[in-house]
Order: structure tokens, then C-alpha cells, then sequence
């Protein structure tokens, strides 16, 4: 094969239809199923005693934390079974016992790869040895590890500029990692440092930051249990955080209101049955969502602003609803939010909802008269072009409530990857933190770069413009999990240089740049050992607890390395013995990188010895009141717009999801019970009197297309199956439906695409 010569792979994998099963919806998560698809899963995978064994160790104080949600674990954890569904389908897919290694990819070209489904490429199994993949070929080739590590030293040598290489990083990945991938970056010279979170909740963290200080949320797992109302917006808890139930049944049996808002009713807000409990075995299990609003897609605004007019009348008419004092000593711009509320028609709101107006109103009345609220939300929210303002409406009826910095009130997104908040706790950023920068300088003996780095928006544009040369990915699947596949997968290409830091196989490590790595890592499930000795990682969780993990597991293969030790072996290869971070010792000693995160990261001390057990909180300004940060010294009211769509007769607004056999971008089984569909992933879930007025059929086929500046992008290949959705919105599962998601764009200020929020047009085949 001549170098010059492009590889034929394929992008998207094989758009074949599978003999699809489709059922009712179930009506109740987890029980008995959810506990028979978990142990099915494992036992497949990881074999029946080591199943037990390991499932027994996750999330436990001196266990290792569960490799998928950032869900918190509880202060006196279940000495049975702290996991759920999800997390014991995570634990047998990284823990597989099935491998593969260079004989697999002697007689597997990437070409002949990449036809295969995600599903497939998952199913081969672990990593076990270092690979390569050279200009002039379609095989990856077995490469030493200190080979690997003096071609990446080579190649970012050879950079005219420190920009053209990018680091993206994967939430899954420890404290310890990603510090020392931040600081490698920097210490090269560049802020390129994209990560999942630009993907998923960079609108919740710029929203966050500019109305409260911070951008993390402000509760505790344990507010949840006594929460008087519990919002679950844009979110589905009983399939992509499924432990989150055991909370809201906990808040419930308290006395407890959960309002479900989200145009699909999903079964985890339905009814939950804990396998914790004999009820959840035997009995009825427990009602969810007291109130379900299905509300249109992306209509949140309008939603929220009609219920703040109604409390406001209520106020008018003399009965007591908003916490005025708090409003008074804490906020700043409750008159301009009360003013600009005038300017909105109530009928219109309630037209723009596509919800009832009974439920409404039974929603304020709940409102009303409760003041510990919080709400949850997740991409729901997030991946709309106004995904910032979506949030800081939520806040706007928090703060009117007085539900911030009190118990069992407050903000609560809901994080996905299981270390992705830590990760931009201890330095994952584009964008520069001068305070940070200070203090990397004074204790780790280098100058940071002062300007800001790129985003993924900014990573897919500079690929594909041939800006980027080198591009390294710690974790995840970034082809398939960004937005616009194929403008994606050809920016890719167009790099000198590729690497995978990897567990298992994806579709990013076929879709390559001119030459590829993959270095295989070791899973969170497994021991760290060094010199006969035991180490272990950090991690943080979504509400902001530090605490220690550790494997149990022999690892994979003794061909594989840890994600610390791989990252420091390659700052030993790039800046030798001379530089001031002894990078050598850093990838022997985890003690010596918890104490530079100590020293460099805001709010780490003593990590060492705080981290065992339950772990310890991180500062948390909106916990303690204190917002003087921001402008007067005071969380902020602010005022949103409304969302702006305008579809054309024939388009309707999709937005992606998850099925239940997946997390993220892994795919751990072709079924989402939960929703009735088996066997299958290229489904359409449409409203029915919306498929009688164009004359389509259950399963009849389409393709779908989206069409922005221009441009029309295709998804082929999809079957409609007819359910309880707002007419006008349509749900299909993501990646692949990724491809209509236009790269260019995205969320004003976080640039978080609109994978949500997807004007689309069905096409009959």
C-alpha cells in the first residue's frame, strides 16, 4: 500500500437491519430484571465467581469506584450490592476475559474492521499490548513500549507550533491521570486540552459560573433523601444513572415530590423496584414522578417562565411564595426577572409547552408551597443551542424559592462519565486559569501558555483544516461521540499523528491519522502494582467528593500499563531528565502526583489522607452562601429568551438518546427493554397521529436527513417504531444519529452541539 494511498474505512460501520423485536414499554426499572440482565451480563463476560467477587468490591469504601456514572456513593454504602444495572454491565465489559492483540490485527485489516458495527467492535475485547499502525499500511503492528513512547516524543518535536497537537480527554479517567496529561500539554506549550465535557455539561458549568459562582453543583446525595420537591429534567435516570433511584424512592418515602419533565415518559420515573429491597422482588415497587410534564423538545424555557408567572400572581394576589428575605440578602436582578416575565403571553407559553395546562398548574401549586427543592437535569438540557440559558432559567425559580445553600435544596446536574468533574478539577481546560497558572509555575517550576486552547468545536475544525498535526485521545471513542461523523472522521485523517490511550476497541482507533498508536491502559476494576506493591487512583464525583479507588483485579495482561505511567513515560521521553517535574519518579509514585494536585489544583489538601474511606468535599462556594465573586457580591437573576426554531412543514425535532444496553458510546447489548425495543438500534420513535398524517407504518423505512447552511447530512437506514412522544418530536439513539449533528453548531457560550435539538426530515424508503 502507498503511503499516499487513503484507507478504505468506513465511517459509520455496517447500516444493516437486524430482525427487530418491538414490545410495550415496561412500566417499572430495575427489580428482578434489571438484577438477571446485570449478573447475565458479567457472568458472560468475567465468569461467575470472579463476577461475584468484583461486584461485591465496586463502590465500596476500600473498592474501586464504578467505571461508569459519577453518581455518588452513599456515607454507610450497601455491603451487598452498591451498583446497579449499568455499572455491573461496565465492570463486565472492561473486565472481559475475552483479548486481543497483535495476531487479531495480523489477520484483521482496519478497513475489513471498520464495516463492523460499534456493538461488534466492543464485543472483541481488552487491549493487551502496545500497537501501531504505519503510513503504509492496514495493519496495526506490534511496538515496544519505549519505541512507542520516542514516536510521540519524535513527532511533537517536529510541530512548527505547540498548537497543532491537541489532548482530548475522556471523563473516565483518574485525578492522577489527567493531572499529569494537563500538565505534559503545558508544559509542551499548548492549552489544547478539549475533554467530554465540552460534549455533554459545558452549558451546566457556564450557567452555573455566571449565576452562582461555580460551575458544579451545589448538593449532596444525601439533600436528595429529604427533599420536599425533586425536578428531573431533560434526563433519564432509571437508564443512564440508575443508583440515582434508590435516592428519589428514599426522597419519596419521606414524603418527598418528584416532577418528571421530559417529552418521553421514561420507566425509571414511572415506578422503581429496589433489589435491595424485598419489595422490590416481590411487591409493586415504588411510584416515581408524582407529575410528568411532556414537555416539546427544547421548550423548557417557555415551560419554566409560565410557571414563574403563575407563582408571581399568586404573590400579587397577597399569599406568601417567594423567600423574599433570601432574595433580598443574596440575589441581585429579582425586579428586572419580575418585569421582563410581563412581557410574556401566558397562552403562548402554555402553546409553546405542548403540555396541559391541569398539570401545569398542579405543578404550582406544588411549588407553591415548598422551599426545599432541587433541581436535576442532564444533556436534556445541556446540548441545545440554548442549552446555558435553559439552566439559568431553573436557577431563576431555585433562587425565587430560596432553595440554594440550604438543605436539601439546590442545584444538581447530573454528570455521566465517572470521573469527568475531577478531571477539570485538577486542570482539564482549554481555557486559562491565571490563579492555576501561578501556582503551576511557583511549585511545579515551569510557565504555563497564557492563551486559550481549543474546544472540541475547535478540535474538529482545526483538524479538519490540517492545523492539527498530532492528536491524543486518554479514553473514549471521539469519533463516534462528537458531533458531524463524517466532517469529524476526515479532520481525523488529515493528522500526522494519532493515539489511543485505550481499554478497548473503537471505532477512533480505524478511523486514524497518517500513523496511529494505541497504548492499552489498565480498567479501573484492576491492581496497580509497582514493585509488589499496591497503588491507587483518586477520583471525584458528580457532587464534588474526592475519594480513593482501587483495583482488585490481576490486570488484563502484563503487556499493559497504567494511564498515569503511560503519560509519564511520555513526558520522560519528550523532556528528559532536565525538566523541572521529575516525570520518571511521578509515573512510579502516585503519593508524589497527589501532592503536586495539592499544590496546583484549587481546593486539594492533604489528599493522601483525607481521600480513604467516604473521601472529602471539595470547597463549595453556593454551600456556604458566599458569592463574592460575582457582580455586588450576589447570585445573579438573569433573563432568557426563548428558544428559537422554526421548522418547515415537513421537519420535525429529533433529539438523541440512549438505549438501555449502552453508556455513551459503548454498546453493551442491541436491546432498551425499557422502551420495548429488541434487537435492534436503527429506530425512529415517533408519535402516532404524526405517522398517520404522512401515511407511514410501524417499521417502514427511512432515512433522515438534516439540512443546515445548506448543507444536507444523511442517517440511513432507520425503522419507525410508533410511541408516546409530543407530536413533532421525533428520538433516536446517538452515535449513530451523530451524523446529523452539524459541527458548526452548538450552545451560545459553552459550544456544546445541539445533539438535543435536531431539525430533521424523514425520507421513506
Amino acid at each position: 500500500m502507498d503511503a499516499k494511498t487513503e484507507r478504505k474505512v468506513s465511517f459509520r460501520g455496517s447500516e444493516e437491519f437486524l430482525d427487530i423485536e418491538v414490545k410495550d414499554p415496561i412500566t417499572h426499572a430495575a427489580g428482578y430484571l434489571g438484577v438477571r440482565e446485570a449478573l447475565k451480563h458479567t457472568f458472560k463476560e468475567m465468569g461467575v465467581l470472579r463476577s461475584m467477587r468484583t461486584l461485591l468490591s465496586m463502590n465500596q469504601k476500600d473498592g474501586f469506584d464504578c467505571p461508569s456514572c459519577a453518581w455518588p456513593d452513599p456515607e454507610h454504602p450497601s455491603p451487598v450490592a452498591e451498583y446497579c444495572e449499568n455499572g455491573a454491565k461496565a465492570l463486565g465489559d472492561e473486565a472481559t476475559t475475552q483479548q486481543i492483540g497483535a495476531s487479531f490485527f495480523q489477520k484483521k485489516s482496519v478497513e475489513e474492521l471498520s464495516q463492523l458495527t460499534d456493538y461488534e467492535l466492543n464485543k472483541f475485547g481488552r487491549l493487551v499490548e502496545p500497537l501501531v499502525l504505519k503510513p503504509s499500511s492496514v495493519h496495526y503492528q506490534p511496538i515496544s513500549w519505549q519505541d512507542a513512547f520516542d514516536l510521540i516524543a519524535s513527532e511533537l518535536k517536529k510541530l512548527n507550533n505547540p498548537d497543532e497537537a491537541i489532548f482530548y480527554t475522556s471523563g473516565r479517567s483518574s485525578n492522577e491521570a489527567a493531572f499529569l496529561y494537563g500538565m505534559f500539554a503545558r508544559a509542551l506549550g499548548t492549552n489544547n486540552l478539549p475533554d467530554c465535557s465540552n460534549m455533554c455539561h459545558e452549558s451546566s458549568g457556564v450557567a452555573l459560573g455566571e449565576t452562582l459562582g461555580i460551575g458544579k453543583g451545589s448538593t449532596t446525595l444525601e439533600d436528595l433523601y429529604e427533599a420536599e420537591v425533586i425536578l428531573i429534567v431533560g434526563q433519564n435516570p432509571g437508564t443512564n444513572h440508575p443508583r440515582m433511584l434508590s435516592a428519589l424512592e428514599k426522597c419519596k418515602q419521606n414524603g418527598g415530590k418528584v416532577i418528571s419533565i421530559n417529552p418521553l415518559e421514561e420507566s425509571g420515573l414511572v415506578n422503581f423496584k429496589n433489589p435491595q429491597n424485598l419489595g422490590g422482588w416481590i411487591g409493586g415497587g415504588e411510584d416515581m414522578a408524582d407529575i410528568h410534564l411532556p414537555v416539546n423538545i427544547n421548550q423548557d424555557i417557555p415551560l419554566v417562565k409560565l410557571i414563574l408567572k403563575k407563582l408571581v400572581a399568586l404573590e400579587e394576589e397577597g399569599k406568601s411564595v417567594f423567600d423574599h428575605a433570601f432574595i433580598k440578602k443574596y440575589t441581585d436582578g429579582y425586579e428586572a426577572l419580575i418585569a421582563d416575565l410581563k412581557n410574556y403571553n401566558s397562552e403562548d407559553l402554555l402553546s409553546h409547552t405542548g403540555v396541559s395546562e391541569e398539570k401545569i398548574n398542579d405543578t404550582v401549586d406544588l411549588l407553591a408551597n415548598k422551599s426545599k427543592i432541587i433541581v436535576c437535569w442532564a444533556m436534556g438540557l445541556t446540548q441545545h443551542k440554548n442549552g446555558v440559558e435553559n439552566i439559568r432559567e431553573f436557577i431563576n425559580l431555585l433562587l425565587l424559592k430560596g432553595a440554594i445553600g440550604k438543605p436539601n435544596a439546590g442545584t444538581c446536574p447530573v454528570r455521566g462519565h465517572s470521573n469527568v468533574q475531577g478531571d477539570r478539577s485538577v486542570g482539564i481546560q482549554h481555557f486559562v486559569d491565571k490563579d492555576m497558572n501561578a501556582r503551576i509555575k511557583e511549585h511545579l517550576g515551569f510557565t504555563p501558555p497564557d492563551h486559550e486552547g481549543v474546544d472540541v468545536v475547535g478540535t474538529l475544525k482545526a483538524m479538519y483544516e490540517g492545523k492539527a498535526k498530532v492528536f491524543m485521545c486518554l479514553g473514549g471513542n471521539f469519533l463516534m461521540a462528537a458531533s458531524d461523523t463524517e466532517y469529524t472522521a476526515k479532520g481525523i485523517q488529515n493528522c500526522d499523528l494519532t493515539v489511543q490511550i485505550s481499554t478497548k476497541l473503537n471505532r477512533t482507533h480505524l478511523i486514524t491519522g497518517k500513523t496511529a498508536l494505541i497504548l492499552p491502559t489498565i480498567g479501573r476494576s484492576e491492581k496497580d502494582m509497582k514493585n509488589g506493591k499496591p497503588r491507587h487512583f483518586t477520583v471525584e464525583n458528580s457532587m464534588g467528593r474526592v475519594k480513593r479507588s482501587k483495583g482488585i483485579l490481576k490486570p488484563a495482561a502484563d503487556t499493559i500499563m497504567s494511564e498515569p505511567e503511560i503519560i509519564a513515560n511520555m513526558g520522560h521521553a519528550l523532556f528528559g531528565e532536565e525538566h523541572p517535574m521529575n516525570w520518571k519518579s511521578l509515573s512510579e509514585d502516585y503519593e508524589l502526583i497527589r501532592k503536586q494536585i495539592d499544590q496546583v489544583a484549587k481546593g486539594f489538601s492533604k489528599t493522601e489522607e483525607r481521600s480513604v474511606g467516604a473521601g472529602y468535599y471539595l470547597p463549595n462556594n453556593v454551600r456556604e452562601l458566599d458569592f463574592s465573586m460575582l457582580p455586588n457580591g450576589k447570585a445573579q437573576f438573569t433573563i432568557n429568551k426563548l428558544p428559537e426554531h422554526t421548522l418547515e412543514k415537513d421537519e420535525y425535532m429529533l433529539m438523541t438518546i440512549r438505549s438501555h444496553d449502552q453508556f455513551n458510546t459503548t454498546i453493551y447489548g442491541l436491546d432498551d427493554r425499557y422502551r420495548g425495543v429488541y434487537n435492534a438500534r436503527r429506530v425512529v420513535f415517533m408519535n402516532v397521529d404524526d405517522m398517520k398524517a404522512i401515511g407511514i407504518n410501524k417499521l417502514d423505512i427511512v432515512d433522515i436527513t438534516s439540512t443546515y447552511d445548506g448543507q444536507v447530512r444523511t442517517a440511513h437506514n432507520f425503522k419507525i417504531v410508533p410511541y408516546n412522544i409530543p407530536s413533532g418530536n421525533l428520538a433516536s439513539y446517538f452515535p449513530e444519529t451523530n451524523v446529523l449533528v452539524p459541527y458548526n453548531h452548538f450552545a451560545d457560550k459553552s459550544k456544546t452541539p445541539i445533539s438535543k435539538s435536531v431539525k430533521v426530515r424523514l425520507v421513506k424508503k
